[in-house]
This record gives C-alpha cells, sequence and structure tokens, in this order.
C-alpha cells in the first residue's frame, strides 16, 4: 500500500488504522506476521466505505471479528485487516409476552450477548457461553456447541456485498451448513437478530455455569489457542480421533497439542504459525494413516508462508 493510499485511507475513517502492524498482537493464537493495514471502521457507513476503496485500488482485505478461530501465517498479510471490534451496538426490537428480539452488530461478543439475554432471562443463547467469539464470526462460521448452532436461533442477518450494499435476510432464506455460512464470496455479516422466548432465569443461568464447567475441566484455557482446530467427521469427534492416534502432547516448536483436549493446538510459548501448521499437517497425516479419515481444519488460515 502506496503513501497515497494510506493517507486517503487515514482521511476517510475515524478510528484507528495502522500500518505495517504486527497481528501476533491481536490474534488469540498469539502468532501471525504483519498486515499492510489494519483498520477498525467505527460504523457501517465506514465498513462500506472501506469495501469500496479497497475494490477501486484493488488492494485484498480480509474482515476479522474477535481473532479467535484464526490463524495467520508467519509472513503476514499483504493487503487490509478490517477489524469489526468497534461495531458493537446492541438494540431490543419487538416483544411479546413470550419473545423478545435482539438485534446485536457484528462486532458484538458472544460472551457479552449472553450475559445480557441471562440478565434479561432469555432463552437460546446459553450454549455460546465459553466461545470466544463475536456475532459476526459466530454467523460465519454457524457457530455450535453442545447439540445447538447459531443458525437454530437465527431470525435475520443483515449483510454487505462486494458493492457495500446491506440487506437484511431472513435466516429461512439462508444456508447454513455444519461451521458454514453458504454466501457469495465477499459478503460481510454486518450483524444479526435473534428471537429469543423468555425462560426462567435459575435455568438459564444453571445451563450457562453447566456449559463453563463442562469447559473448564475439558479445555486448556490457560494457553494461547483458536479453540478446535479441526472440524468433527460425521459421527467421530476429531479430538477422540486424535487422541486414539496417539498424538496428545506432540509438540513442534512452541506448538503442542493440548493433553487435556486432542483437537486443541496450544501455545506453550514462543510458537510460530509454521509450528502449527507443521502439527496440524502431522495430525492430518498420522489419523489419515491410522484411519483413513481426512481431518479437515475448521480455523482459518490466512496469509503469506
Amino acid at each position: 500500500m502506496n503513501r497515497t493510499s494510506q493517507q486517503k485511507l487515514t482521511a476517510m475513517i475515524t478510528g484507528p488504522i495502522f500500518f505495517d502492524e504486527p497481528l501476533d498482537r491481536y490474534t488469540s493464537l498469539r502468532v501471525g506476521g504483519r498486515a499492510d493495514a489494519l483498520v477498525f471502521p467505527q460504523s457501517v457507513e465506514e465498513l462500506g466505505k472501506l469495501v469500496l476503496f479497497f475494490k477501486e485500488t484493488d488492494c485484498p482485505f480480509l474482515v476479522v471479528g474477535n481473532w479467535t478461530n484464526l490463524l495467520v501465517r508467519d509472513g503476514g498479510y499483504r493487503g487490509a485487516v478490517i477489524a469489526m471490534r468497534d461495531l458493537c451496538r446492541i438494540t431490543w426490537g419487538k416483544e411479546d409476552q413470550d419473545h423478545v428480539m435482539v438485534d446485536a452488530q457484528a462486532g458484538v461478543l458472544l460472551a457479552h450477548l449472553v450475559r445480557l439475554t441471562a440478565d434479561k432471562a432469555l432463552t437460546g443463547m446459553a450454549f455460546c457461553a465459553g466461545i470466544p467469539g463475536s456475532v459476526g464470526g459466530a454467523v460465519m462460521m454457524n457457530a455450535g456447541a453442545y447439540g445447538s448452532e447459531i443458525k437454530d436461533v437465527l431470525y435475520k442477518a443483515t449483510l454487505m456485498d462486494h458493492q457495500a450494499v446491506v440487506t437484511d435476510r431472513l435466516c429461512k432464506d439462508l444456508c447454513f451448513e455444519y461451521r458454514r455460512f453458504v454466501v457469495p464470496t465477499g459478503t460481510i455479516v454486518v450483524g444479526a437478530a435473534f428471537y429469543l422466548e423468555r425462560g426462567d432465569p435459575r435455568n438459564i443461568r444453571q445451563r450457562i455455569d453447566d456449559i463453563m464447567d463442562r469447559r473448564r475441566q475439558k479445555h486448556p484455557l490457560d494457553y494461547p489457542s483458536a479453540g478446535s482446530i479441526f472440524k468433527n467427521p460425521a459421527g467421530k469427534p476429531a479430538g477422540l480421533l486424535i487422541e486414539a492416534a496417539g498424538l496428545k502432547g506432540m509438540q513442534i516448536g512452541g506448538a503442542k497439542i493440548s493433553e487435556r483436549h486432542g483437537n486443541f493446538i496450544i501455545n506453550t510459548g514462543g510458537a510460530e504459525a509454521d509450528d502449527i501448521l507443521a502439527l496440524i499437517e502431522r495430525v492430518q497425516e498420522e489419523v489419515l494413516k491410522q484411519t483413513g479419515i481426512i481431518l479437515e481444519t475448521e480455523v482459518r488460515i490466512i496469509g503469506e508462508s
């Protein structure tokens, strides 16, 4: 990105902009090289300006939420990263005796939405407890846990296309698959609305507490990670396949397969993205060799080698 483009970008956005920015400061795995630009739009309008600007200048860009479920290679990203952190408004919509609508922008953290809906005794979001992502990321990957997925509670999604046109789409008109929201390339989730049922506050709190207890017992929360590295093959949890292959505890550089959960790769300190990528490849090779099953990555891998 040349100086003229940098100057135009700075004049366009009211939020922070960083050039040649190390991304390991932001990713949950604490690895990743530098991005040419890191931009924090403060509104949907600014986001639209960025999309059109990057398209006009032929500058590659990608959108990130809470920097989880993301692995940035050591060579960094040649282009701009748009961080949705500051698009974090929550509004309350129609309600009746049994239901309440909550509309959250893409940058809202799931943890915050879970707490807020629990405070209002609304059911449906408890399964998201402990998922360290944002609303936008959760919709894009159809995040799920403990038998539920985002599509199960989604009423509508607010989407921006590659021309910066924003539309609302009802969930019934959208296509979701396992850990995937099927949309045209370049589509950005700007926000999502959830139509939630009123419930018993004690039951809701108990459900959240139970889920958090299970996560603390099973997941290596004391180390940087990106959550589940691999998608679960049909009927076969990836973590159990990795454990059965004898791979728990395997380490390359500072990257290690968690001894607590086989589907977590943790940064024990000083890991590089190459260490994690090598470990991912080793797991895929060994599980394929022993079971004939191809493990697909759930984590998003981007950037230059």
